[in-house]
């Protein structure tokens, strides 16, 4: 990571200790005895912080140096991303803002790469579907959502911070040059069942099953699309799909750029349990890499593994 990025990431974590100005600089004034100018001077980066100051502030704070730094301490922080989509706190705003800044990084990074090995619909191919997120949000809430009443399919309303959100994703995601989806050939036919069992407890109506199963063709045209051509058409950036021979039991992605580089674990259906360690997303690039010798390419060439693949799918879906 970049001498200037790691030092505000840093800042940022501090700020997210003390989200208002005001209490963070009293704490920074505290813990390492500054005057009020002096600290003001430091969080305003004119005057950067000692390296006996962020040690102190890293250990006090519990923030992790070897995640932002790259310190090879033998220990790897991941950190969980628990997210309420719908109904947000400020705090889960802010942070999503703060996503939404590193996503911008994707638009002009050259030789950036992502990857996800995945037994759901990966988030860059799904993500401009919006019955299909409501329905992936639904999910989520209906086992998730802590003690509430499980609510139907029709009162899952997503917040228009939430929409613009994975809209924002959907627009810098299809800017990385070189992407790769490994996906269990029981993709489609999970998400189905899944949609057969709502439907049966009454929690999704005949209608929103018409609905939800118009946009799961849409999502095979547009995947076909990307199949037959080898690049998103939005921008022609290259995309290689597989299906995978074994089953895929945990779904994990990396992003990998010049400045930016992360693992994700994808865990309880909406959570990201995440890591910037760079020697974590190089395991990571390599493990998923391998994951490609199990696998059947089947954009652009093996026509027929494709035909096959995508006929069955959409058999599939007619079953709805």
């Amino acid at each position: 990571m970049e001498a200037n990025l790691w030092y505000d990431v840093f800042l940022e974590l501090i700020h997210e200790k003390y989200p208002k100005n005001a209490q963070l600089t009293h704490a920074v004034m505290d813990l390492l005895c500054l005057e009020r100018e002096a600290t003001y001077r430091r969080l305003r980066k004119e005057v950067p912080f000692t390296a006996n100051e962020i040690a102190k502030m890293a250990t006090t704070w519990k923030i992790s140096l070897d995640e932002i730094i790259g310190i090879n301490s033998g220990k790897i922080s991941f950190q969980m991303h628990p997210f309420n989509y719908l109904n947000p706190s400020p705090k889960e705003l802010n942070n999503m803002q703060k996503v939404h800044n590193l996503m911008e990084q994707l638009r002009a990074a050259t030789n950036s790469e992502y990857m996800e090995v995945s037994n759901i619909f990966p988030r860059p191919l799904d993500a401009g579907f919006p019955s299909l997120l409501r329905f992936k949000i639904f999910n989520w809430a209906y086992y998730y959502n802590g003690h509430e009443s499980p609510k139907p399919f029709s009162n899952v309303i997503l917040p228009n911070s939430v929409r613009a959100a994975f809209e924002h994703y959907k627009s810098c995601i299809v800017h990385i040059k070189n992407s790769n989806f490994i996906l269990d050939e029981m993709v489609f036919e999970h998400f189905v069942q899944n949609i057969h069992y709502f439907h049966s407890i009454l929690m999704i109506t005949n209608e929103e099953k018409e609905l939800i199963k118009e946009e799961l063709h849409a999502l095979l045209d547009y995947m076909l699309e990307i199949a037959n051509r080898g690049y998103y058409p939005e921008t022609q950036n290259q995309v290689n799909i597989y299906t995978s021979q074994i089953t895929i039991n945990t779904n994990y992605s990396y992003i990998y750029t010049e400045k930016l580089k992360t693992c994700r674990i994808h865990a309880f259906g909406k959570f990201d349990i995440s890591s910037y360690d760079s020697q974590m997303v190089e395991n990571f690039r390599d493990w998923m890499n391998l994951k490609k010798k199990s696998s059947i390419l089947i954009s652009e060439v093996n026509e027929k593994k494709r035909i096959e693949f995508f006929g069955e799918q959409r058999r599939i879906v007619d079953g709805l």
